[in-house]
């Protein structure tokens, strides 16, 4: 673990000592409390439930600009190479990019914590749903991680991985409409890998053991996946 860390921390500081992680976190934090403005003024409701939501849908822009350096830029400039001759393994140097992306996905969340603060301060929201929702989407930011990530492993190309991490996330994103068209077993499937299936629960309050699962094997395979595309390199 402490190879893992130590990747961890390197990209942590990497993200902080670029414009990057201050873009991704201001254009999150401005959407996400333009929206819960937005629900408030319509809906007059103390609740989480609508911002949870859509934050779930800034995933699918925010998440592939997190991803795309991960493995890309490393890739681009060699110095994955010089990670490689050092004493760590391959999946060291990946959970450690993984979680390096996860805990600047705490920080983005931890900020909009002012959200529901306003509501404890105006209103008396159940707290149940709102503690739901937050693991809902820090369970699907952690799984849309994994994919950009092994998007990243696929080239060099930090502008092509962002792309191909948004193309997976959108099939994920519209595979259930696809299952109902699609119609009986291998729609049923397909509808399975639908994240708004497994994401709808939470926002309500309630945490089924299938939608948990789901999200924890779409992480370690999307580990696996980034760990076997680094060692092949080995072999180029």
């Amino acid at each position: 673990m402490k190879n893992v860390w130590a990747v961890a921390t390197r990209e942590l500081r990497s993200y902080f000592l670029s414009p990057l992680a201050y873009v991704v976190i201001a254009l999150f934090l401005a959407l996400s409390g333009y929206l819960f403005a937005l629900i408030l003024a319509n809906g007059r409701e103390a609740s989480i439930r609508g911002l949870v939501q859509n934050v779930s849908v800034l995933y699918l822009f925010i998440v592939p600009a997190i991803s795309m350096r991960l493995l890309a830029d490393e890739q681009r400039t060699g110095t994955v190479e010089l990670l490689l001759t050092n004493p760590v393994q391959e999946w060291e140097i990946v959970t450690g990019k993984f979680v390096s992306s996860i805990l600047l996905v705490l920080v983005m969340l931890g900020l909009t914590l002012l959200f529901p603060l306003f509501l404890f301060i105006f209103g008396s929201p159940d707290t149940g749903p709102i503690i739901t929702g937050y693991l809902g989407i820090f369970l699907q930011a952690a799984a849309f991680l994994s994919v950009g990530l092994w998007a990243s492993s696929l080239t060099q190309n930090q502008i092509v991985a962002a792309i191909i991490a948004f193309a997976l996330l959108l099939v994920l994103w519209l595979s259930d409409n696809l299952g109902q068209f699609l119609g009986g077993t291998v729609g049923s499937i397909v509808s399975y890998t639908s994240v708004i299936n497994h994401f709808q629960s939470f926002p309500q309050g309630v945490i089924q053991s299938n939608d948990v699962v789901y999200y924890l094997t779409l992480i370690l395979a999307g580990i696996v996946l980034s760990t076997l595309s680094l060692q092949s390199r080995r072999f180029r």
